[in-house]
């Protein structure tokens, strides 16, 4: 643990070409899916204070702009179970926190599947939702990220139980998963209303921009959350400590790395956005439109970071001004 008692964040924004943009269906959808998940009693009243303050509806209006409200409200009523499946996991050990996820990830895939839970029950319900629009190629894509998902998730745990924390390139194939990251960019499909076949993903462009997309909300948002998790003890699952860890670096060093490293996979982006080949004329549209989406999600994920209290609690527009975090008391309770 670094001893420091600030530090700088880099100025990702600054660094991004990339220009975002809000759903119109927000404060709707928001205040229908928020009113959902306070109906299941799933949380404790500290953990849905924090989930309410973190505005997780408005990371979606960034992430989702173009989605229809049908579409958008799903979007919703998803982050918003990723938060009740993140947040009970996270004080779980390994084999209890597969469990959890399992739920989730058997009532995906099994019609019938159910152990009387209110995370089957959510889970249920945001099912329907998918289904009613969603194509059989990102459907079934989904169930696979679905599994990963939940591997990752306890696997996370059994680190934590054990104190370990793995070395940059074993963690950053773990955040890709754990993170829900994919997840989230399969739902860019039933947003957009198209259905993308498998070889779009084995292109190997496609794919560079689709990690460099996915590894750029994922960095961005350890550097961004180091200080919440770190006040509450939860620090292994994080690219700053592995790098504080890997190259005995301290804190404001890591940090710095990572504002680097985001300029290279932003470059890595917008270079390889002009080598995608063509899919056809019946396929480019819909492919253009998947890479916009994957934009989207850079960019709002960045913003929300700033508009919401998830990270930096009532100080958010300073730090956003001055890019200096303090880091917090470790919460004993």
């Amino acid at each position: 643990m670094s001893t420091q008692q600030r530090f700088v964040l880099p100025d990702l924004l600054a660094i991004c070409p990339l220009k975002g943009s809000t759903n119109p269906h927000y404060l709707r959808a928001a205040a229908e899916s928020t009113a959902w998940v306070k109906s299941y009693n799933t949380l404790s009243e500290r953990k849905l204070a924090f989930l309410l303050q973190g505005s997780s509806e408005l990371l979606v209006s960034h992430a989702y702009p173009y989605a229809p409200y049908e579409q958008f409200r799903a979007c919703c009523d998803f982050v918003n179970l990723l938060f009740v499946v993140d947040e009970v996991s996270d004080d779980q050990n390994g084999y209890d926190a597969r469990r959890t996820g399992e739920v989730f990830s058997h009532v995906m895939r099994y019609p019938d599947w159910d152990d009387g839970s209110a995370l089957a029950k959510m889970t249920q319900e945001f099912k329907q939702r998918l289904l009613a629009s969603s194509g059989p190629n990102s459907y079934r894509r989904f169930l696979m990220h679905c599994d990963d998902y939940v591997n990752a998730v306890a696997r996370e745990a059994e680190y934590r139980e054990r104190g370990e924390v793995l070395d940059v390139a074993s963690f950053q194939t773990l955040r890709r998963e754990n993170s829900a990251i994919r997840l989230c960019f399969g739902l860019f499909e039933f947003a957009l209303g198209i259905d993308l076949p498998d070889r779009v993903f084995q292109d190997q462009h496609f794919m560079t921009l689709y990690w460099a997309a996915a590894d750029m909300v994922c960095w961005s948002n350890d550097v961004y959350s180091y200080n919440m998790e770190q006040a509450k003890g939860h620090t292994g699952n994080n690219i700053v400590t592995v790098l504080m860890r890997e190259k005995n670096i301290d804190l404001q060093a890591a940090s710095d790395l990572i504002g680097e490293h985001f300029g290279v996979l932003m470059n890595r982006f917008v270079d390889t956005k002009k080598l995608l080949p063509t899919f056809g004329s019946d396929l480019d549209l819909a492919v253009a439109k998947y890479v916009e989406a994957m934009e989207h999600w850079v960019i709002g994920n960045l913003e929300w970071s700033f508009e919401s209290q998830r990270y930096f609690g009532a100080e958010h527009d300073r730090v956003k001004e001055t890019l200096v975090v303090k880091l917090s008391p470790v919460d004993e309770n």
